[in-house]
């Protein structure tokens, strides 16, 4: 079994390529996908050490999109970077990083002192989000975990919330296949994805754009809401696959393994990699 959505340090993850490495290799996974957020800087980290322990690392990406206004995510597998692509990702790495202070100030102004120090102390790698001002928060002692930070003040609709920068769905789609990757739509009925990506939105990027696959299974989506999932792939003839999620102890209830993709499914997902002349 394969997890093919996994977060590091490098983003806003809390585990080293390298641990991940080493836990898929004691769950006995035979590999898993590290896709974090707007950068490819864990991948070789990631490799080297799943060689060494003969767990298979597919070079993977969250990026970040948008459709009819909503935050909507892109899982890339396989990528063989192109300078189009490096500068976009180069882009939102320092969009990302800009809204920062704006956040800080908005958190100030609600009586929640916090710096930039603070925040930046959180950061292990080259991708800086929400999650690091979260961590600050809780090194501060101001909340217990991430989850506490976001519902009081740093999600979508929050007081301190300030919107990060993307690209448009379609053109991320195009951006990943030209660097040879399969591309799927990561958790596509989890929070105001659920609104816009419908049944025909799905099947539309499918036929239209090439869409690759739908991340079925996923710690959000409920029983129900995978199953009609894994049938509408099926029905429009796409890879669906399962995966946890992972940020190690960032997000609860997404621990490494916990939701799984099929060696088999997996195979068809790096035919198609291979066929496109990515990174397999």
């Amino acid at each position: 079994m394969y997890d093919l959505h996994t977060h590091s340090v490098v983003s806003d993850g809390t585990d080293t390529p390298t641990e991940l490495a080493e836990q898929a290799a004691e769950l006995g996974l035979t590999g898993f996908a590290l896709c974090d957020h707007d950068i490819l800087d864990g991948i070789t980290e990631a490799r080297n050490a799943g060689e060494r322990l003969g767990v298979r690392v597919i070079a993977g990406i969250e990026l970040s999109a948008k459709y009819a206004g909503v935050d909507i995510h892109v899982l890339g597998y396989g990528i063989n970077p192109t300078p189009e692509l490096d500068k976009v990702l180069a882009g939102l790495r320092r969009g990302r990083l800009d809204r920062i202070p704006r956040m800080i100030q908005q958190m100030d102004e609600l009586g929640v002192p916090l710096t930039l120090e603070e925040v930046m102390a959180q950061v292990s790698g080259g991708s800086v989000g929400r999650p690091h001002v979260a961590d600050a928060l809780v090194a501060k002692g101001i909340v217990a975990h991430r989850d506490e930070a976001f519902a009081r003040w740093l999600a979508a609709g929050r007081p301190a919330y300030v919107p990060k920068p993307t690209v448009d769905l379609v053109q991320g789609i195009d951006l990943l296949h030209q660097a040879g990757a399969a591309v799927v739509i990561a958790h596509p009925r989890i929070r105001g994805a659920a609104k816009v990506l419908t049944d025909e939105v799905l099947a539309d990027l499918v036929t239209e754009h090439g869409l690759d696959g739908i991340e079925a299974g996923h710690p959000m989506h409920d029983a129900a809401t995978r199953a009609q999932l894994y049938a509408l792939a099926e029905l429009l003839g796409v890879i669906a696959t399962g995966s946890s999620d992972c940020h190690g102890t960032g997000k609860i209830g997404h621990e490494l393994g916990s939701v799984t993709t099929p060696d088999g499914v997996t195979g068809e997902l790096l035919r198609i990699i291979s066929a496109r002349g990515g990174a397999v």
